[in-house]
């Protein structure tokens, strides 16, 4: 099902791989790669990558924080993609099991997700490795232009 996938942080050699990914994923103006190479890992962003044969294929980020309001650390899944000829092949699981070890590293107990509610293929995959769909809602606003 996986042979030859492997899911890693990333590193600064993959900023022009992840500047084209993030471009398909995203849309709207491309983020240079050097702007990409000076934010990887770097503060309380985790940013992973997945390879088949040594092609990045997908990336994954999270976020660490701490608040005054729990004991522990807290973790957030803030995007995932994984290019469509690549999908179904465990590289989206690879991807989370690989941000879900260096959250846990970093104290984090649970780690929430925010994805769109009409967004089934997305559901399925964080229900296959073990996220579970909560009823909270998500209110948005945005501060002046």
């Amino acid at each position: 099902m996986n042979t030859g996938v492997r899911a890693r942080l990333a590193s600064i050699a993959d900023a022009e791989e992840l500047s084209r990914l993030n471009q398909e994923f995203n849309g709207g103006d491309g983020r240079p790669p050097a702007h990409i190479a000076k934010s990887l890992n770097a503060g309380n962003e985790l940013v992973a990558v997945a390879e088949i044969n040594g092609r990045v294929v997908g990336f994954g980020c999270a976020q660490s924080y701490h608040s005054f309001c729990y004991e522990e650390p807290q973790g957030e899944i803030t995007e995932l993609y994984v290019e469509e000829h690549a999908r179904r092949r465990g590289i989206a699981a690879a991807i989370l099991s690989c941000l879900e070890d260096y959250l846990g590293k970093r104290g984090v107990k649970e780690i929430k997700v925010l994805t769109g509610k009409g967004n089934v293929a997305a559901i399925c995959t964080y229900e296959h490795s073990g996220y579970v769909v909560d009823d909270e809602l998500l209110l948005i606003k945005t501060l002046g232009d």
